[in-house]
């Protein structure tokens, strides 16, 4: 018998020292970090609100209850007992049973009122049925990305099971070493802004943070093939963390299971739906540009068949000897501060991944709130000495002077946004400023995913701010619903007609103007002087966003458009400007960030920055709070303990 089953028994003689006698278990099992117990007398469990809880605190894991298969009810029975004990108004829109591990699944436009305060409607459920429970939304906007992953997920649910228990056995494997000592390799986004990754090292465990590409750098990729990364095998990884979807964080997971790894990636639930969404377009951008992607649309199912989901402030086991808790990052939907406690108190890291600090229209500002943190591994992209953003208040002034100047002119707006994030806090912003007749109201025009991917922040509004959460709720004052919001979705066609229209805002990706849709409107609009270009995010070096900001006023139309090689576009259009939109914090709010953290690290790594941006914020840091601070380069490896 192996250690990991000799100690499924144990546990399973704790649990049946604790039931009564006359309950019976008929299995404990590992399913990825839970430990899942099934039982013949799942009513009985459902029965007494804190058997649960007294076990998960005793036993120190997260525990999930599931009726034995053979105790269950047909599905055509329990289904209408299931619909009388939820109440009429939580909008129930489907019911999926689930034989093989007694789960019904409910989907409803207001999940909370299925889950009843403090799970007594959950209990309910169960005690009345026997099936455990579990509930997801019904997104208030359609989401073709939703639905595609949950029925995906649900075709696949048995290998899926098959993957967790392997993954639950390797995390609660004995520790084969006695050393102690953690190690943090650099792979990418050192003294640049993009292609993130790290290799975080102990001697039971190597787990990889982020695996993303670098805009505007074709083929610069991380470091993949060092010793500490897949050197040694796809197979000697034993789990990717994801901080947040972005490219420059997510691109590349897929291509981890190209070489063979297999194995488990976390990250929290809008962060697995939008990381698919947007490694399905990178490969659908790059076979419209005729370059070959590095991977495949199969290996994109395979990172989401991978993917266990977390939530915010979840303490879990992903290794022997390593726990990880996700915290609001404020910088996208789902992005996570990610904290490491390695060992049994042995040492204590915080990956801030991208953050911004301050709330946002869209989110509350990032969490720098920990047990302990000796080491922060922190985002420099605003760390510069003169990186200091105008306020929200100023920014949106700014944006709404910009539009209504064009609109006087007669010109349009476009403006180059990020389909995650930046896109809906404009969105937000537009639609007010129209109601409160602050801007003329004119059609919104949004191209590209952004509009699938406003659909997936409605999917998941707990993750947004709670005014905002609150108004999501009622349909008829969900701002992303006003009138003004067009979907584009008649291509090149359409384009044409809004091109030879009235006044209008265009939200078009990509946000560095690196392909997408956002070309086509500079064809269409970039010559009119009347018209405006307006920057609202981060343009990296090397990007074509960049170099307009810089002043470039004639860009290379090869390859889209119907340009052919060498072609040129004169860019007549003005260009603007608009800082504070970032989701990333700026100087300040980095320094902010690092200032109130509770308890503020000894150590800190500056990455994921220009390289004057982080020798300027490593340089601030030391001198200003007298901690230990490091400017990494690619392929260094520090050593912590």
């Amino acid at each position: 018998m192996s250690q990991v089953d000799t100690q499924l028994e144990d546990i399973r003689s704790q649990i049946e020292q604790e039931i009564p006698n006359d309950v019976t278990i008929t299995d404990v099992k590992y399913e990825g970090p839970e430990l899942v117990v099934y039982t013949r007398d799942p009513k009985r469990f459902a029965g007494d609100g804190d058997l649960i809880r007294r076990l998960a605190s005793q036993l120190r894991k997260r525990i999930t209850v599931r009726p034995d298969p053979s105790t269950l009810s047909p599905p055509s029975e329990a289904r209408q007992q299931v619909l009388d004990v939820v109440p009429e108004e939580a909008g129930v829109s489907d019911l999926d049973f689930h034989a093989d591990t007694g789960e019904v699944v409910i989907e409803a436009q207001k999940p909370g009122m299925v889950i009843g305060r403090r799970g007594s409607t959950l209990r309910e459920i169960t005690q009345e049925v026997g099936w455990t429970p579990e509930v997801v939304r019904t997104p208030p906007i359609e989401s073709s990305t939703v639905s595609n992953v949950r029925n995906f997920l649900k075709q696949e649910r048995e290998e899926r099971r098959d993957i967790l228990e392997r993954v639950g056995r390797q995390i609660h494997r004995e520790e084969l070493s006695d050393d102690e000592w953690v190690r943090i390799t650099t792979l990418g986004c050192c003294r640049e802004v993009g292609r993130a990754a790290f290799i975080l090292n102990t001697p039971e465990t190597r787990i990889l943070i982020d695996c993303g590409d670098k805009p505007g750098a074709e083929g610069e990729v991380p470091y993949l093939q060092v010793p500490e990364a897949l050197g040694a095998g796809a197979q000697n990884i034993d789990a990717v963390v994801l901080t947040h979807a972005h490219l420059d964080h997510s691109a590349l997971i897929p291509l981890l299971f190209k070489y063979g790894y297999d194995g488990p990636i976390y990250t929290t639930e809008p962060s697995r739906d939008l990381m698919g969404l947007l490694q399905l377009d990178y490969l659908d951008v790059a076979a419209k540009e005729g370059r070959t992607p590095p991977y495949e649309s199969a290996q994109v199912r395979e990172a989401i068949k991978h993917t266990i989901p977390l939530e915010y402030g979840d303490v879990t086991d992903i290794a022997p000897d390593v726990k990880i808790t996700f915290h609001n990052a404020g910088h996208i939907l789902g992005s996570a501060v990610t904290h490491f406690h390695i060992g049994d108190g042995l040492y204590n890291v915080a990956f801030s991944g991208d953050i911004h600090y301050d709330d946002t229209r869209l989110f509350n500002g990032a969490v720098n709130d920990f047990p302990r943190v000796e080491t922060l591994v922190l985002e420099s992209t605003y760390g510069g000495r003169n990186d200091y953003q105008t306020d929200q208040e100023d920014s949106e002034r700014k944006l709404k002077e910009v539009i209504n100047e064009t609109y006087d002119r007669g010109g349009k707006v476009v403006i180059p946004a990020f389909a995650v994030g930046r896109s809906q806090e404009l969105m937000l912003v537009l639609e007010e400023a129209m109601r409160n007749g602050d801007i003329p109201e004119m059609p919104v025009h949004l191209d590209g995913m952004i509009w699938e991917a406003t659909a997936i922040h409605t999917t998941y509004p707990e993750y947004l701010r709670d005014d905002l959460r609150d108004r999501i709720f009622h349909e008829d004052e969900n701002p992303f619903l006003a009138d003004q919001f067009n979907h584009i979705d008649g291509g090149e066609d359409e384009r044409q007609e809004v091109a030879d229209g009235d006044q209008c805002i265009i939200l078009s990706t990509s946000g560095m103007i690196e392909g997408g849709p956002i070309m086509s409107w500079l064809r269409h609009i970039g010559p009119e002087s009347d018209s405006t270009l307006t920057f609202v995010g981060y343009q990296a070096q090397g990007t074509l966003g960049r170099r307009i900001q810089n002043g470039w006023d004639e860009i290379p139309v090869d390859g889209w458009g119907g340009g052919g090689r060498g072609d040129t576009l004169t860019l007549n259009m003005q260009t603007e400007t608009v800082d504070g939109f970032s989701g990333h914090a700026d100087r300040q709010g980095l320094e902010n960030f690092v200032k109130t953290m509770n308890p503020r690290p000894e150590k800190v790594l500056c990455v994921h920055g220009d390289e004057s941006s982080v020798q300027d914020l490593s340089s601030a840091l030391y001198h200003d709070y007298n901690m230990r601070t490091f400017a990494p380069k690619n392929l260094e490896t520090f050593r912590f303990k």
